[in-house]
């Protein structure tokens, strides 16, 4: 397991550590209800090192990625970003990824443990292009905050950073001692939120600030589980989890954000742009608004059923603070994905109800909730 730079900072506040993907994250610090709750009313501060950042350098670096992905990285300014899937050739996901035009590169966000993976992917096509892939993780930290504060939050570090104008867009300032810091507008809780890339020599002191100034608006340093929570309760799927090799693109919930009909040719392209043409995905990512007395909540994996036909199977699960409410992920079957469809999980300590929802969950979704009768 590679270990947070800041593995120090975080146990010293209480920092409670686990695994994934084989990067070190904190998974909460003691009290995951109130890190839940600065991300829904406040601001919550986490650390985002663990994810993965490439670099594309090289005077072909917009020409070739964007022959890679799904969507349009070729007509971005400096100063824009765009989110999208890597696909393979026959339109499997392989990763997703938000993608940033800085001045003179391209800075690729992923998942934690996808470097390698998207390093030899890139690697293997670059043939006559001018393009070099650096893995630049030990050199940028990432700090994220999220919540309706957020904004508040990183200007109370006091550094001069202009807002970024839109989601994905990103702005950056020279921060003197800190160096040069730069800020994305990212939404990974549903509500506000931006993201802080800092030299990892400057990581510990602008946490340090991050963190007082979220304090100082009722907010708090927040951990993995906690986002979990809110980003499963805002609909957004996360690689590896509720979308993975098995899947492509238009199944798992992206297709609006990720992916562009009208910019041409890419890897995995003709299969998504045949399936637009000729009909819609056999499944579909969708809510699952479960059952309100629960055994336990279900795995991923638990098949879903319309009566004794299988028709999907879940991939995420959470008891919602927000909600109130035992919510789910999962993919489910064409015929039976509608708003509204009544289903069973088949879970390990037996079968329950779940309803189809529409994605983001809505608290009216839950209206005249069930109880399962064994």
């Amino acid at each position: 397991m590679t270990p947070l730079s800041l593995h120090a900072v975080h146990a010293t506040l209480g920092g409670r550590f686990a695994n994934v993907n084989g990067q070190e994250v904190v998974a909460h610090y003691g009290d995951v209800g109130a890190e839940h709750a600065a991300f829904e009313s406040t601001a919550g501060v986490i650390d985002l090192s663990c994810r993965s950042r490439l670099c594309l350098l090289g005077s072909d670096r917009l020409r070739f990625l964007n022959g890679q992905v799904t969507n349009n990285v070729k007509d971005l300014t400096v100063g824009q970003g765009c989110y999208a899937a890597f696909t393979s050739a026959k339109g499997r996901l392989q990763a997703d990824a938000n993608i940033y035009r800085l001045r003179d590169e391209l800075l690729l966000d992923l998942e934690p443990g996808l470097a390698p993976a998207i390093t030899q992917r890139l690697e293997g096509f670059i043939i006559a292009d001018d393009v070099q892939v650096q893995d630049v993780a030990g050199h940028y930290g990432l700090l994220s905050v999220q919540g309706p504060r957020a904004w508040e939050t990183v200007a109370g570090l006091g550094l001069s950073l202009a807002e970024p104008p839109a989601l994905l867009a990103w702005t950056r300032v020279e921060a003197g001692e800190f160096g040069e810091i730069f800020c994305m507008k990212s939404l990974r809780a549903g509500a506000g939120g931006f993201d802080l890339f800092v030299p990892t020599a400057a990581l510990a002191a602008v946490a340090e600030r991050l963190i007082a100034a979220a304090r100082e608006r009722g907010g708090r340093v927040c951990g993995w589980n906690a986002l979990e929570l809110a980003r499963i309760e805002a609909g957004i799927p996360r690689f590896g989890v509720d979308m993975d090799g098995s899947n492509l693109a238009p199944e798992a919930g992206i297709e609006s954000r990720a992916i562009s009909y009208s910019k041409g040719c890419y890897i995995g392209q003709e299969v998504i742009a045949r399936i637009r043409t000729y009909g819609q995905v056999a499944k579909a990512l969708r809510g699952l608004w479960l059952a309100d007395a629960l055994p336990a909540l279900p795995q991923r994996g638990d098949k879903l059923y319309l009566g004794d036909k299988e028709v999907g199977y879940v991939t995420s699960a959470i008891a919602s603070p927000r909600f109130q409410a035992n919510l789910a992920l999962g993919y489910v079957r064409r015929e039976s994905n509608q708003p509204g469809t009544e289903l069973q999980v088949m879970t390990a300590d037996g079968p329950s109800a779940a309803r189809v929802v529409e994605l983001p969950f809505r608290s009216e979704a839950g209206s005249g909730s069930f109880k399962m009768q064994y």
